[in-house]
């Protein structure tokens, strides 16, 4: 049974749909959309291995012509380097105005294509077809799309929405444990931004932190829910003037500690846990939110077999400075999201640096 949920934006609303073996439905699902023939799909060799043949098979069924771009694994390689290599393949196979680029993959593949897709002969049409957790409930979704600068993550991109995210759950069988827990990251954000019942019911559940441990239909609330929390997120505030900046709950901090290690210590969902475990204590320091709460969540991120502390050699001052280069960053103040409640969270640019320094030592 498919679950669709709709992403309402004035443009061009677009909708998310859930289902087992949609990938099969690929073709048939871009069909009704009025795309051109030609398709550029855009995956890397583990993800291509497992889902390539499936997806192709699927789009040629529909009568679209494929090409294919393949790129490196990992965030380190989300750059312009790797967009010129989907440009060049673009005009090799001459991609036109009408034509479409399928993002298979997790959020650095679903992010570069995006980008890749809105610069392209001034934005052509992308679907995403997410195969990570973290990209079902999370990346996948909202039409940010971007590469990361030497100097800090996402600096360079551009708002291009999707004109459809498929995203089939069987594919996450085949996901390393590690990434399956960095999904279950944003899906604890969900719960302490806009779902105190979601947040509950993963109380509920004994383990978090491989997906063979999870009741199926806890993976399909998981699922149904993050996409619909972040639907109606987008749908308000398309472009992050105001609303939207709530879920970068955990990434101020988060993105942070990836820039400075190079993204090769810890992966987003892992650096989102520690910045989440660092603005509740933030929160319960400056008083907006009991401590009962902040140990909830960090029961929880623990649960997941998640990280709640910095890891090691990591320089606070270092930190500090690199949340000058975040992009929230607004008349030279840094924005931290931090909760009030369960379920609740708010924006504020009143956080003192100390506050900052003591609540990252803590966490060394």
């Amino acid at each position: 049974m498919a679950s669709i949920i709709n992403v309402n934006l004035p443009q061009q609303s677009y909708e998310i749909a859930i289902a087992p073996n949609s990938l099969d439905q690929l073709g048939e699902q871009m069909t009704g959309l009025n795309l051109g023939k030609k398709v550029l799909l855009v995956s890397n060799q583990t993800v291509l291995k497992h889902f390539g043949e499936k997806a192709i098979a699927s789009l040629k069924a529909a009568g679209f012509e494929v090409a294919i771009c393949t790129l490196p694994i990992g965030e380190r390689y989300k750059t312009l380097n790797s967009v010129q290599k989907i440009y060049d393949t673009a005009l090799e196979n001459r991609l036109e105005r009408s034509s479409t680029m399928v993002a298979l993959g997790g959020g650095v593949i679903g992010d570069m294509t995006g980008f890749a897709a809105a610069t392209w002969l001034r934005g052509i049409n992308f679907v995403q077809v997410p195969t990570t957790l973290l990209a079902m409930v999370d990346a996948a979704i909202g039409g940010k799309t971007g590469v990361n600068h030497p100097q800090g993550k996402n600096l360079i991109g551009a708002f291009h929405q999707p004109r459809l995210v498929l995203i089939d759950p069987g594919v996450l069988k085949t996901l390393p444990m590690r990434e399956f827990r960095a999904g279950i990251a944003e899906v604890i954000k969900y719960g302490i931004i806009w779902e105190a019942e979601l947040f509950a019911q993963m109380e509920g559940s004994k383990r978090l932190d491989q997906l063979r441990y999870l009741k199926a239909e806890l993976i399909d609330t998981i699922l149904i829910r993050s996409c619909q929390a972040k639907a109606d997120v987008v749908s308000k505030d398309e472009k992050e003037a105001g609303l939207r900046a709530i879920l970068n709950y955990g990434h101020t901090i988060g993105h942070a500690v990836e820039s400075l290690t190079d993204y090769r210590v810890v992966n987003h969902g892992e650096a989102v846990a520690i910045g989440m475990a660092a603005a509740g204590q933030i929160a319960v320091e400056l008083g907006m939110w009991k401590k009962a709460e902040t140990e909830r969540q960090d029961a929880l991120i623990k649960k997941a077999g998640l990280p709640t502390q910095l890891p090691d050699g990591l320089d606070i001052e270092e930190i500090v400075a690199a949340l000058q280069t975040d992009k929230k960053v607004q008349d030279g103040k840094v924005r931290f999201v931090l909760p009030t409640q369960i379920g609740v969270v708010t924006v504020t640019d009143q956080v003192p640096s100390d506050t900052i320094r003591q609540v990252l030592r803590g966490m060394r």
